[in-house]
């Protein structure tokens, strides 16, 4: 069955009621599901519906998604799907979006899974909360020490720390070695030695503390500079002697140390482009509760402090003000994208003018302005300025009609989603050329319209259960079963 274009988008509508999601459940439709994964809630008798419906790849959509709540992708636990507690351990995978940690109860099935590669995933996964890992610092497993001792090494008492630095197991040892070498030249030095070339053993050069003697023979091998002079340990004077090296990296290094004066660092050749990618400075990030560091950092002619200060919340307000005027197109952005009280006006700015991939995101900034931009860009050539104009609260019925005829499907969007925008008009739009979808995920849409469109679409009704609930036909195995609940003695 060739499926309604508009039907997708009543999929993600969140005023949508049960029937009409029911209806849609009985489609065999790839956008549809994904949509019902995208939801942040589902009536009662739909989420019932959703984790016992037969489709195994809605279900295992359900497990990825990081909207719904977790409470319901935990249940999923439970069903006969054989990859489903994988796709739980797993757990959705979003793009700088924090997602909520399942309840703790799944998380200690998930650790005691009878498939490795289950308790793996569990105890990897970046969505699982380091306090569920704190009892594995005890584990017969190397892999489930070397994870706590990653992830909850901030949770663990004095005596656990104390068993993992000296653990049987090298890689465990390493681990716990890499919490503690800020502090410890001996285990400096025996990571330096034992850790293979890679991220690990750079975060050593750059972080661990240094003894001269071994900060001068890491000097004598040359292979490693930038990141061995980034770490604020390595001794001044071995640090000025390069300050005229033939790498540019080099000279980058030299000139962004932490005791260096502005003069200091002007007397350096080194260069920063637009383009360049570069990582925050650690001994800025360490210190990014002085406030005094954070003023210097933020005044410095030097374009990698400047960026550094940038990432840091507790940047002080004025330094919010000097930076959100910065020449740096970079340190504009990184403002904008980290710091809560990034000025609207910079919000706006870049992503009225920017044109790097991250701009697009900051409409979704909390401080992203609002109210006066239907009258500034209602009638702007870019059609993503126009689009703008919806978020005006001011915006009136009368401009979502005109903007939900504009020329631009994105505008035409934009304009058809806003519950502003009059019912005749959404019902209008649901039958029009790519505007359907998102006419039918307005929450102003009537339930009536909605009813309309799935018998327009030949969609029929779900088969009633013995209750009078209309639900998908059921799994041939077992129901997926409730959570365990508390009994009283």
């Amino acid at each position: 069955m060739t499926v309604h274009p508009a039907l997708p988008g009543l999929a993600s509508n969140p005023a949508a009621p049960a029937g009409v999601l029911l209806r849609l459940l009985t489609l065999d439709d790839r956008e549809i599901r994904q949509r019902f994964t995208w939801r942040r809630s589902l009536p009662d008798e739909v989420a019932e519906a959703v984790l016992t419906h037969p489709d195994r790849r809605l279900r295992l959509s359900l497990a990825e998604s990081w909207t719904v709540a977790p409470e319901l992708r935990a249940r999923l636990l439970d069903d006969p799907e054989p990859r489903m507690a994988l796709a739980v351990a797993m757990g959705p995978l979003p793009y700088r979006t924090e997602v909520p940690p399942l309840p703790d109860w799944a998380y200690d099935r998930l650790l005691n899974h009878e498939k490795d590669i289950v308790r793996y995933e569990a105890a990897g996964a970046p969505t699982t909360p380091p306090h569920v890992l704190v009892p594995l610092a005890r584990h017969d497993d190397p892999y489930f020490r070397r994870t706590a001792c990653r992830r909850a090494w901030h949770l663990l008492g004095d005596d656990e720390r104390a068993v993992l630095l000296d653990d049987p197991d090298a890689t465990v040892r390493e681990s716990a070695a890499l919490h503690v070498m800020h502090e410890d030249e001996e285990r400096t030095a025996q990571l330096l030695e034992s850790l293979e070339p890679g991220w690990d053993r750079q975060l050593v050069l750059e972080r661990g503390r240094l003894t001269r003697g071994v900060a001068e023979r890491l000097l004598a091998e040359e292979s490693h500079l930038p990141p061995l002079l980034r770490n604020p340990t390595f001794p001044a004077d071995l640090a000025a002697s390069l300050a005229g090296h033939d790498d540019p990296a080099v000279r980058l290094a030299v000139s962004a140390r932490p005791r260096l004066t502005e003069e200091e660092r002007a007397a350096i050749d080194w260069q920063v482009r637009p383009e360049d990618r570069l990582d925050t400075l650690w001994w800025v990030w360490t210190a990014r509760d002085d406030a005094d560091v954070l003023r210097r950092c933020a005044a410095s002619a030097h374009t990698w402090l400047r960026r550094s200060a940038a990432v840091c919340e507790e940047l002080p307000d004025d330094c919010v003000e000097l930076l959100a005027a910065d020449e740096d197109f970079a340190v504009r952005l990184l403002l904008a994208e980290r710091h809560p009280k990034a000025p609207p006006e910079l919000l706006l700015d870049l992503y009225v003018h920017g044109t790097h991939r991250a701009v697009g995101m900051l409409t979704t900034r909390p401080g992203f302005p609002a109210a006066g931009l239907a009258e500034r860009f209602a009638d702007a050539a870019d059609p993503r300025c126009r689009a703008l104009a919806v978020r005006d609260p001011a915006a009136t019925p009368a401009l979502l009609d005109r903007l939900s005829r504009d020329p631009d499907p994105w505008v035409r969007d934009a304009a058809a989603r806003d519950p502003r925008l009059p019912a005749d008009r959404i019902t209008e739009l649901l039958d029009a050329p790519g505007t359907g979808p998102a006419a039918a995920a307005n929450p102003a849409l009537p339930a009536a319209a909605m009813t309309a469109l799935l018998d327009r679409a030949g969609v029929g009704r779900p088969p009633l259960d013995r209750t009078g609930v209309p639900r998908p036909a059921p799994l041939d195995r077992a129901a997926v079963a409730r959570p365990p609940q508390p009994t009283s003695d």
